[in-house]
């Protein structure tokens, strides 16, 4: 391993790290919030994010002044389908088909970035031998899969919380279908916020998140007003009978915790997010991702307020593997990329 790619590790996987532990805190709030749709806990954070972005744009504002139009545009549909969309079809999934099925299908998804960079951005980060990527990803995918077996069977099981009878096959088939729209989304966006942070490795990636920020904020403030305005006019059709917009029934936690996540999990986590997208190959720092599973599978073990089984411990085991298998992968292959013009 040369000295620029050891850097790049070294610098580049804490803030990936960094991000996953900020992005695991949104799997919190539904297990805090269980009375409040997905829907409006996705637009709460994201206009949360959005005026937080405001005041740290105004004092960026000399950055975000040399973003041009077209740059504008592209923080626009980065928002719009790794934000507003990806959590759209991920609410439906789990109302449809309850939350392991879809989680199963998220959690598949360093795996799923890898191999699209991978066939992607070869000529730009070098390729990889599948030879050596596929232990790691076989790894990752493993251990996701045990984790999610593990959820799955407590779920099914005896002592399982109510609420979590089978749906009938159409319900789950749509689920499924909603949670791959899901995996589409947010493999798009990793690949399309790379291109546009290495094609523009001078910009700041604080400010691009903030960019991404202010770009969502019409956006969900559409979306929250639009839910609002929907569950006026069909009053139960999506919230239980008594749930008082705009800000439920617990109106200051509410408010707080949407607030805190929109600041941790989506400025704080973006930008992290950008400074390591900056610094690594996009087919590792697509793996990395899995640091997002992990934190919030502790989170939601302290939640529960009981250790995970053996069969979840032995899944996590084989994530860190994969992940430390991963961050071995690209030993001496990353010349194409260097020559591309990667970060260093």
């Amino acid at each position: 391993m040369n000295a620029t790619h050891r850097h790049a590790l070294v610098t580049g996987t804490p803030f990936a790290l960094a991000a996953g532990l900020m992005w695991g805190l949104v799997f919190v709030a539904p297990a805090m919030l269980p009375e409040y749709p997905a829907a409006l806990l996705s637009f709460a954070r994201y206009l949360a994010f959005g005026l937080i972005a405001l005041p740290l744009a105004w004092l960026d504002r000399a950055n975000l002044a040399q973003l041009t139009r077209a740059d504008w545009v592209e923080a626009l549909k980065l928002a719009a389908v790794g934000n507003l969309l990806y959590y759209l079809f991920l609410a439906a999934a789990i109302q449809r088909a309850g939350v392991p099925l879809p989680t199963m299908i998220i959690g598949a998804l360093p795996v799923v970035i890898a191999i699209s960079s991978n066939l992607r951005d070869h000529a730009r980060d070098g390729r990889l031998p599948w030879a050596r990527l596929t232990p790691s990803l076989a790894l990752i995918g493993l251990g996701i899969a045990a984790v999610n077996h593990a959820e799955l069977a407590g779920h099914a099981g005896p002592g399982a919380p109510a609420g979590h009878a089978p749906a009938d096959l159409s319900r789950h088939a749509l689920g499924a279908a909603l949670a791959v729209g899901a995996v589409i989304c947010w493999t798009w966006y990793p690949l399309r916020n790379a291109d546009w942070l290495r094609a523009h490795a001078s910009r700041s990636p604080r400010s691009w998140a903030t960019a991404q920020g202010v770009a969502t904020l019409p956006l969900a403030a559409v979306g929250y007003a639009g839910f609002w305005v929907f569950t006026g006019v069909r009053p139960g059709a999506t919230v239980d009978a008594g749930f008082e917009m705009p800000f439920g029934p617990q109106p200051v936690f509410f408010v707080a915790l949407m607030f805190a996540i929109g600041l941790l999990a989506s400025w704080l986590g973006t930008l992290c997010w950008n400074e390591a997208s900056q610094r690594l190959p996009t087919t590792l720092s697509g793996q990395l991702i899995v640091f997002e599973t992990l934190s919030a599978l502790g989170y939601a073990f302290v939640l529960r307020g009981q250790w995970p089984g053996a069969l979840t411990l032995a899944g996590i085991v084989l994530l860190i593997v994969g992940v430390a298998w991963a961050l071995g992968t690209p030993r001496g292959r990353i010349r194409g990329a260097e020559a591309a013009g990667a970060p260093h």
